[in-house]
C-alpha cells in the first residue's frame, strides 16, 4: 500500500452548538433517546470497526474509554490504536502504543504506509493539530441532538482559514446527522 491510498479521517461526535464534552469531561449525553422516524438504522459497532484499519487518539480519549472498558468492554476491539501522549499511561492491550513525538512522522513515515482508513477519535487539541499540519483528509462529525451550552468545543479558535467539501449526509433514527467533509488541501 502507499501512503497516498491512505486517508487520515477525523471522527467526533458533538453537540449541536459544537460540543465534544461537558466541562467536567462528561460524555454521558451520546446516549440520546430522540427518535427520527426517516432516519436510517445505524450499523453494528461490528460493522462499522471493520471499514477502520487504525486508531489515533488523545490520552484523555484513551483513559476515558479505558474507564468506560470496565463497564461496556473496548469499543475500538483489536484494532491497532496508538495514543498520543507525554506521559506513561496504562497498556492493558496489545493493540495499543504509546506515541510521543512528531505528528508528521507518525502520520507519514507510520500510519500511512501501514494502514488505510485512519481515524483520529479524540480529543479537540489533538484534532485541532492534525488540521493545523493538513494531516486530516476527511472530518466525519456526528451531532447529536442536544445542545450543551458549554464544554470542551470540537474546534476552539483553531486560527486558520480551512475549505471543507461536503461528501455526504446521513440521518440517523436515532437523531443523529453526520456530516461528512473533504478537508481540501490548497
Amino acid at each position: 500500500m502507499t501512503a497516498s491510498e491512505s486517508k487520515v479521517t477525523i471522527h467526533m461526535v458533538s453537540s449541536l452548538d459544537g460540543f465534544i464534552a461537558k466541562k467536567d469531561g462528561d460524555v454521558s449525553w451520546f446516549e440520546t433517546a430522540d427518535h427520527y422516524e426517516h432516519g436510517l438504522k445505524e450499523e453494528s459497532a461490528e460493522e462499522f470497526l471493520k471499514i477502520i484499519d487504525c486508531f489515533v487518539m488523545g490520552s484523555r480519549t484513551y483513559e476515558h474509554a479505558l474507564e468506560l472498558s470496565r463497564t461496556f468492554g473496548w469499543v475500538y476491539g483489536d484494532i491497532p490504536s496508538f495514543v498520543l501522549s507525554h506521559r506513561i499511561l496504562p497498556i492493558d492491550r496489545k493493540n495499543i502504543e504509546i506515541y510521543s513525538g512528531d505528528l508528521n512522522n507518525l502520520v507519514n513515515n507510520r500510519l500511512k504506509p501501514n494502514y488505510k482508513n485512519i481515524w483520529l477519535v479524540g480529543g479537540a487539541i489533538l484534532a485541532k493539530d492534525f488540521l493545523l499540519l493538513k494531516l486530516a483528509d476527511d472530518i466525519r462529525l456526528s451531532i447529536l441532538p442536544v445542545i450543551l451550552g458549554d464544554g470542551t468545543q470540537f474546534l476552539d479558535h483553531i486560527g486558520q482559514h480551512q475549505v471543507l467539501h461536503l461528501k455526504d449526509v446521513t440521518a440517523y433514527k436515532s437523531g443523529m446527522v453526520e456530516l461528512w467533509y473533504e478537508v481540501k488541501k490548497e
